[in-house]
């Protein structure tokens, strides 16, 4: 089995510096390229610009070694990692390949025989093999497993990424892989290359079940997540409590209903699921659904908040509109982390920040400045929300709020920290 001396990490971020630290620290020397000029000079001092456990240590100890550089400009190696953004576009999402095609066109100059390509981005099916056309258009002096299947100069694979933020540098580790090679030569080329650091099992399938995998992981969850988001609708609606609900049906053996919250966010659960659509957008009829009925949770909570600012008015009515300030707990699209994308708690404050008259106040522990879309609204600590605020809204389940649950006026709980009081 091929041992690798040298890998290259195409894109810093959420993935892809993780991924780059692990390998660095198996004493594998790792070029990390990123278009974020600021991003390298962070990381080429040994710091991060993400929140995730131990990877601090971790980079910060590869960087000293030697083993971890990073750069703007891609340079030779034996196999290259992508690990860029695959966003939609437009109203009809369709998938956003151009940070691929860009990838692609970067390091191609630098590509040798006998190299491995490896996408690690969640990608729609057929993304693989469009980045082994566009390499090939590239350098067509090379050989490429869509021409050659047996005896390529290139290898390229599709193996993505199945790590909880909070949690990646262990799961890296300890996960299952799933390789999706475009020939066998290169399912095995990327087993040798995962092997240097997975203890989880390697699985070989091909490049488009390996993408159909990790979207059809996501939309699962997706849908599961939908059912409770639908459910506390329509408890809201019935007057019935929805986590006193949810707790009774789970004590059913073979029940297990998730928690709802204001949305879905993140790069994976709320984007990968339109991958599938795009592809078959007149069979996943349950898959689209559960999107949409996800997509449209933000806008019932901002119903509740403005009913809620009625209420307040209709008890103090030598008040207006103006004098309400609303402190919103959570912006992140789930507890415990700093990252933002897709977040519906973000979106539920920068649309309450538009509409609403008086002043909002964010609390978030996992960051140091706000959006700059956000410059109305003002970011405190939570004893000064509780000080301030009159309208009370926990997005986000961060364990600095814990002291919400024994906040009774003016609380809208959408995360059920309070879970259920009996009378």
């Amino acid at each position: 089995m091929k041992n690798f001396s040298k890998i290259s990490v195409i894109g810093l971020g959420y993935i892809g510096l993780p991924t780059a630290a692990i390998f660095a620290s198996r004493k594998v020397k790792v070029i990390g390229v990123d278009v974020n000029a600021k991003t390298v000079e962070i990381i080429n001092k040994g710091e991060i610009h993400i929140v995730e456990p131990d990877l601090d240590i971790v980079v910060r100890s590869v960087v000293n070694e030697g083993y971890l550089r990073a750069t703007t400009i891609p340079e030779p190696a034996e196999a290259f990692l992508v690990a860029v953004p695959t966003p939609f576009k437009g109203n009809n999402h369709e998938p956003d390949l151009s940070y691929i095609k860009a990838a692609a066109k970067a390091i191609a100059p630098v590509l040798e025989k006998g190299n491995l390509v490896v996408l690690e981005s969640t990608s729609p099916v057929g993304a693989t093999e469009k980045l082994a056309q566009w390499l090939a258009e590239a350098r067509p002096d090379l050989a490429f497993p869509q021409t050659h299947e047996n005896d390529s100069d290139i290898k390229i694979a599709h193996c993505p990424e199945r790590v909880l933020p909070g949690q990646v540098m262990r799961e890296l580790v300890e996960n299952d892989r799933v390789i999706g090679g475009m020939s066998k030569a290169c399912s095995d080329a990327a087993i040798a290359l995962y092997k240097t650091f997975v203890l989880g099992e390697c699985i070989i399938t091909n490049a488009r079940t390996a993408e159909m995998a990790k979207l059809v992981e996501n939309s699962y969850r997706d849908v599961n997540i939908a059912f409770a988001n639908e459910l506390s609708m329509i408890c809201d609606e019935l007057n019935i409590n929805v986590w006193e609900l949810i707790a009774l049906a789970n004590r059913h053996p073979r029940v297990n209903i998730l928690q709802p919250g204001p949305g879905v966010g993140g790069h994976c659960i709320a984007v990968d699921p339109w991958f599938i659509v795009s592809k078959t957008p007149n069979i996943a009829r349950l898959i689209r659904t559960a999107r949409e009925v996800n997509d449209i949770k933000p806008n019932w909570v901002i119903e509740k908040v403005q009913k809620a600012v009625g209420a307040y008015l209709m008890d103090n009515p030598e008040k207006t509109a103006k004098d309400v300030t609303i402190a919103c707990y959570g912006l992140t699209y789930k507890a415990d982390i700093d990252d933002l994308r897709e977040s519906p708690a973000l979106e539920i404050v920068k649309v309450l920040a538009d509409i609403h008259q008086g002043k909002i106040l964010a609390v978030e522990p996992n960051i140091s400045s706000l959006p700059k879309y956000l410059q109305h609204v003002e970011l405190v600590t939570g004893d000064e929300a509780r000080d301030i605020a009159h309208i009370h809204i926990l997005l986000v389940k961060h364990k600095e709020f814990q002291f919400a649950k024994n906040m009774n006026k003016n609380l809208l709980d959408i995360v059920g920290l309070q879970t259920f009081k009996r009378n």
